[in-house]
């Protein structure tokens, strides 16, 4: 059997032809079709991982933003809650604070009320005892309350011990004015004439001495020169009776409390005034 040659060789040139032809046209576009699909499906994972990563991301962000958040809401909560507390504290201080000084205000007013009621009744009861002593004194003695004042006054004058007579005679005898008798009332000049005597007996020395009128001493007589003060008055005598009765009340508040004695009248002593 003779092989043609020409005709193998067509053939192989065919064939490599065809080859080609199908590399070319068919395999390459296949080929280059699946190396783009496999390019975009490599780019869709790509972009689908870093979707992925941003969704993270930005998962991770809003969580750590919603965390952030809790913490400012609870902490404004709990700083709204002690602004509140405060505030209601500072209210309630200030309503007490104001209630407070409203009862002082009331206790003032209260105590006022009452030591200008005490000391009406007590100038009440002063006048109504000098009443009551000028009448009883001018019935029994036959004298004026204030020739009996003068009496007194004089009397207790040379009773002066020894130290305070010194002190005021010092005093009488150094001033550099007249010494000033007060008088609740006008004496006359029996009674003037009187203390002058006592004064100038009492200190061995002339006396120079003036009156005046002090109704504010209800009943009495008061002498006062260079500091120094002698006097005798019924007040001293309504004051111990004032404070016989303030111990009296005090006892019968307290009737636990052991009774204490009822102070002495005072008695009259030169003193600085």
């Amino acid at each position: 059997m003779l092989i043609d040659w020409f005709t193998v060789a067509a053939q192989v040139i065919n064939f490599l032809i065809l080859v080609w032809l199908l590399k070319r046209f068919l395999y390459k576009p296949i080929l280059d079709a699946i190396d783009e699909r496999e390019k975009r499906i490599a780019a869709e994972l790509a972009d689908a991982d870093a979707k992925k990563a941003e969704a993270k991301a930005e998962r991770d962000e809003f969580q750590h933003k919603n965390e952030t958040f809790e913490q400012q809401r609870a902490t404004l909560l709990e700083q709204a809650v002690d602004a509140a507390k405060a505030e209601r504290q500072r209210l309630l201080d200030e309503a007490r604070q104001a209630a407070d000084a409203l009862s002082a205000k009331r206790m003032e007013a209260l105590d006022k009320d009452s030591h200008n009621l005490s000391q009406a009744i007590r100038g009440r009861t002063q006048e109504e005892v000098f009443a009551i002593a000028r009448k009883t004194l001018a019935d029994l003695a036959s004298a004026s309350l204030e020739e009996r004042m003068a009496e007194v006054f004089t009397r207790r004058l040379r009773e002066l011990d020894e130290q305070a007579k010194d002190t005021l005679g010092q005093s009488l005898k150094t001033a550099a004015e007249p010494a000033l008798v007060r008088s609740a009332f006008d004496l006359p000049e029996a009674q003037r004439a009187a203390i002058q005597n006592a004064l100038n007996e009492t200190f061995s020395a002339d006396i120079a001495i003036r009156f005046e009128t002090a109704p504010e001493l209800v009943g009495g007589i008061e002498l006062g020169t260079n500091g120094q003060k002698l006097a005798w008055s019924i007040v001293e005598y309504l004051t111990s009776l004032e404070n016989g009765v303030e111990e009296l009340l005090k006892a019968q508040s307290r009737p636990e409390a052991e009774p204490k004695p009822k102070p002495e009248p005072p008695k009259p002593e030169a003193t600085n005034s």
